[in-house]
């Protein structure tokens, strides 16, 4: 079926599904409803008024990435969703998963689908492609790394400690908040204007780890080291976290890789959509701090 078909033929499909399982038709499907970015797309979508459906493994939506028997029904009757692929848009497996996605999308009558990916990945891009075989206009946003891994992400741990151990070197990276990202989300889910347009979401400045450390230390009144360690160490502290030896050989591989200064760059991506200037780290940091996520 060509994208032109496909087309055609939403409106009617929309309606019959609406009809067939008295949905309305503004429903949103939010994958990994209750991850980091997904979470922020729900409350934002209900607080607008947006039926909404928090797809995860074990809430009352079940979806669940590992799992494709589960897409189908998830989908069923939705006008729009958010796309965002766990473990990361880069894993293996991740392109036959956008491809069955889009296809089930498109059969379901969906007529909106922004996808979540990363910034400067070669991988990403590819399941990029694939989603976007089922969905031309689809509506991508790739984000650098998210302010949020420091205050409810995998490097909490060493904030708390005062050691944030990251194969990073002296590379500065432009962190994006992950409000600013659900906003952008949100606006191309309910508003018109977005498809088709891909949006790179950072930060207004770039930091290295070592300013990012000195920003928490001035934040939470106490003294945040960075201890830059190479891919291979890394690694190895993700097993001793339990982590399996392959899945964290990759993870560390991909940081070093998305790490090796090719993103150290900003750009206007929040402000095209939102009007405004993106969320600066700095005041990421008070906020957090303010709430008690460092608490010790």
């Amino acid at each position: 079926m060509t994208n032109k078909t496909d087309k055609r033929q939403i409106p009617q499909l929309a309606d019959d599904f609406k009809e067939a399982y008295g949905m309305d038709e503004r429903t949103v499907l939010v994958t990994s409803g209750t991850g980091k970015t997904g979470h922020r797309v729900v409350e934002r979508l209900a607080a607008r008024g947006v039926p909404v459906r928090a797809g995860s493994r074990s809430g009352e939506v079940r979806f669940d990435w590992a799992d494709d028997s589960t897409w189908a029904a998830a989908l069923r009757g939705t006008y729009a969703a958010y796309v965002a692929y766990y473990p990361d848009l880069a894993a293996p497996g991740a392109v036959d998963a956008m491809r069955l996605f889009g296809r089930l999308a498109a059969a379901n009558g969906v007529r909106r689908v922004v996808l979540l990916s990363g910034r400067g990945e070669p991988e990403a891009a590819l399941a990029e492609s694939a989603l976007r075989e089922a969905y031309a206009d689809l509506t991508v946003v790739r984000a650098a790394f998210f302010a949020q891994n420091f205050s409810e992400g995998p490097m909490v741990d060493g904030v708390l400690a005062g050691t944030v151990a990251f194969p990073a070197g002296e590379t500065a990276e432009p962190w994006v908040d992950a409000d600013d990202l659900a906003d952008v989300v949100v606006a191309a889910l309910t508003e018109e204007g977005h498809l088709g347009q891909t949006y790179e979401l950072t930060g207004p400045r770039l930091l290295t780890f070592a300013e990012v450390a000195a920003e928490l230390s001035r934040a939470t009144g106490r003294e945040i080291h960075y201890a830059p360690v190479s891919g291979a160490e890394y690694a190895e502290m993700l097993t001793q976290y339990g982590m399996p030896a392959p899945e964290a050989q990759w993870l560390a591989g991909l940081f070093t890789t998305l790490l090796d200064g090719h993103n150290a760059s900003t750009t206007d991506g929040v402000k095209r959509v939102l009007g405004r200037e993106p969320r600066d780290f700095a005041d990421f940091a008070r906020s957090a701090a303010a709430a008690g996520d460092w608490h010790v």
